[in-house]
């Protein structure tokens, strides 16, 4: 919810009821729970004392080998004071090359400006607070990742109730924060049955602490196999618990399944493969990328700009979950990335409108409306007049206003993802062959060269099929697509991407981009006048007034580019392990015109389940989008 929203609590998902705030001497308070968020005395002191001290999490961190992965989880993100706490002593005791995974839940999560509001009580987390609020997500229900300091530090926030979280997230955490509300205020929190969940997701040794002391939580936790102790509480509090889960050995970082030292191979160079390869090398792996290209996005990832844009379903259900978080994770991955570029920047978030231009889209846009419920920091409805007045060019319908979408430059998003000093690129290097041997991966190009590796992923669109180990035919298919350039001085150049039965970019370069054609069994490269001639007219259909003079340029006079995108037969995405010959062979493909706003979220999950490290995704959408669902007989 925007920090100016006020809403009634939502009835409908995605978007989830916020927390019910009192001030009192400047602290937040739950109404719906009657109890504070944190010590009065002093709740940054409180949470080093009681989670920091209680989990030895400082002496811990110090003592963490290169390269290795530490999961703190949590029972109550509340105001994030925890991570905060947790994310300083990170810094300061932990090796730099170490990954932090935290995950916590929170059932009602603040407001953005509630949250500003609590946590400028601490000047001295300042600069980790202002990174907080900043990457903070839009109150939707489900687990968003939220990612700090170059990638050294995850957040998985999970909003919406802790049961479900801990029943569909997959990790072993090295220490439990058991927080939230006093047991007799919050009963369900502490729960035998989330106490068992916290058991079955931790690994022997794994500590906790919680500053409660009551009967019932110690003996579930007993009851599991923790070893519990009390101990003197913070302030007022006499006595708090800590302990750990039993064991002969303690196991405090995470073993990745990838070794830090072997090479990771990438194919291709377009934004998934970017997008990979940048995620790798900023949890400290080492990548080559191998591309058939002269350089970063040549392929269906090459055209001028690109519009950062899903269409969400009537009703709310897993692919519509996954676009939703898709898209808010593309937007807070480039503008996180962009921020880091050292060029004018790729990533221009001048929102977007979705046009009802159709009485079938009226329609529907009525119907999802009524049925679903997004923060209007997501999207909200706008009139035929708001809508011109946000594109600053005539429109003639309403619809859909996404002001935190915005549309790319390719070429430059590709090539500054793939400028790190963990990334070695080789261009003009066409694969030709991929084949196990002695339980790794070989991959073999053009000209006879060849690379081993343990781990390789495969990009590339619809020729990933050509190359996939065994005798399977995939249902993959090649859609022609070409876009065509219109020259920003022939316009009513738009401030904001407008999306019709087509698209349209705001200006650049002197150019704006607008199209696709989605041309069917058609194999030919070249840029036709024809699919300009269908672009323009497609456009002058549902957008008469963005000409400046009432008429279209010559068709004569265009450019253009064609690519072909790859989709699937049940048009999602493909992402995971191929599961043929020995482990360590991936495929991120079949992501169709929607790239640049699934890439994001899919190579993040896919690089969690290539490092062993906590996923950001749950098992109910990625058990969707496997390879084996595509096999449709034998070559």
């Amino acid at each position: 919810m925007g920090e100016d929203l006020s809403r009634s609590v939502p009835s409908l998902p995605p978007a989830i009821e916020s927390a019910d705030l009192e001030w009192r001497d400047g602290q937040p308070v739950s109404k719906r729970f009657g109890d504070v968020y944190f010590s009065r005395e002093n709740g940054l002191e409180e949470t080093r004392y009681v989670f920091l001290a209680h989990n030895r999490l400082e002496e811990r961190f110090q003592a963490l080998p290169s390269g290795s992965t530490f999961v703190v989880a949590e029972t109550g993100f509340g105001t994030g004071l925890n991570f905060l706490a947790t994310w300083l002593a990170w810094r300061e005791q932990a090796p730099n090359d170490a990954q932090l995974h935290f995950i916590s839940v929170e059932r009602f999560p603040l407001t953005r400006s509630d949250l500003r509001r609590a946590l400028a009580l601490w000047p001295e987390l300042e600069p980790l607070a202002d990174a907080l609020l900043v990457e903070y997500p839009p109150l939707v229900a489900g687990t968003h990742r939220l990612i700090f300091d170059g990638g050294r530090v995850r957040l998985t926030l999970y909003f919406g109730e802790a049961r479900e979280a801990w029943q569909s997230l997959s990790f072993q955490a090295n220490a439990w924060f058991l927080d939230g509300f006093a047991p007799a205020l919050n009963p369900d929190l502490w729960a035998e049955t989330l106490i068992q969940s916290v058991a079955e997701h931790s690994q022997p040794g794994t500590t906790f602490a919680t500053f409660t002391a009551v009967g019932a939580v110690r003996r579930a936790l007993q009851a599991q196999g923790f070893t519990v102790r009390k101990v003197p509480g913070f302030g007022r509090k006499r006595e708090m618990l800590s302990g750990e889960l039993d064991s002969d050995s303690r196991l405090d970082a995470m073993t990745d399944a990838a070794s830090a030292d072997g090479e990771i191979l990438v194919i291709g160079a377009g934004i998934a493969a970017s997008l990979v390869a940048r995620n790798l090398a900023d949890r400290g792996r080492r990548v080559r990328v191998l591309s058939k290209g002269t350089g970063p996005a040549d392929g269906a990832s090459g055209n001028p700009q690109a519009a950062l844009y899903v269409k969400l379903g009537v009703d709310y259900g897993p692919e519509t979950q996954l676009a939703l978080h898709a898209l808010l994770h593309a937007q807070r991955t480039y503008a996180r990335y962009d921020q880091q570029c050292a060029s004018d920047g790729f990533w221009h978030p001048t929102g977007l409108l979705q046009l009802a231009t159709t009485e079938q889209e009226v329609s529907r846009q009525a119907r999802f409306l009524d049925r679903t419920d997004y923060p209007a920091d997501v999207l909200r409805p706008v009139s035929a007049r708001e809508a011109g007045e946000l594109a600053g060019c005539p429109v003639d319908h309403g619809g859909l206003w996404f002001p935190a979408s915005g549309w790319l430059a390719p070429a430059m998003v590709c090539s500054a993802l793939l400028d790190h000093p963990g990334i070695i690129c080789e261009f003009g290097c066409k694969v030709t062959g991929i084949a196990p041997r002695n339980d790794a991966w070989h991959v073999t190009d053009q000209r006879g060269r060849q690379w081993r590796a343990d781990q390789v992923v495969m990009t590339g669109g619809h020729e990933v099929s050509d190359l996939l180990p065994g005798p399977a035919h995939y249902r993959f298919r090649a859609i022609r697509g070409q876009v065509t350039q219109l020259p920003a001085e022939a316009l009513h150049d738009p401030n904001t991407v407008l999306c019709g039965q087509s698209y349209v970019n705001p200006g650049h370069q002197g150019y704006a981009v607008t199209g696709a054609t989605f041309d069917l069994r058609d194999s030919d490269p070249e840029v036709r006048p024809s699919s300009h001639r269908e672009n323009v007219e497609k456009l002058d259909s549902w957008l008469p007034g963005i000409w400046r003079d009432g008429v279209h340029p010559p068709i004569e006079t265009l450019r253009g580019r064609t690519s072909f995108r790859c989709t699937t037969h049940d048009y999602q995405p493909v992402v995971g392990p191929v599961g043929a010959g020995p482990e360590g062979l991936f495929v991120l493909t079949g992501l169709g015109s929607k790239g640049f706003a699934l890439a994001p979220l899919l190579a993040e999950w896919l690089v969690d389940r290539i490092t062993g490290q906590p996923a950001c995704l749950t098992a109910a959408l990625t058990d969707r989008l496997t390879l084996s669902r595509c096999v449709s007989g034998t070559r």
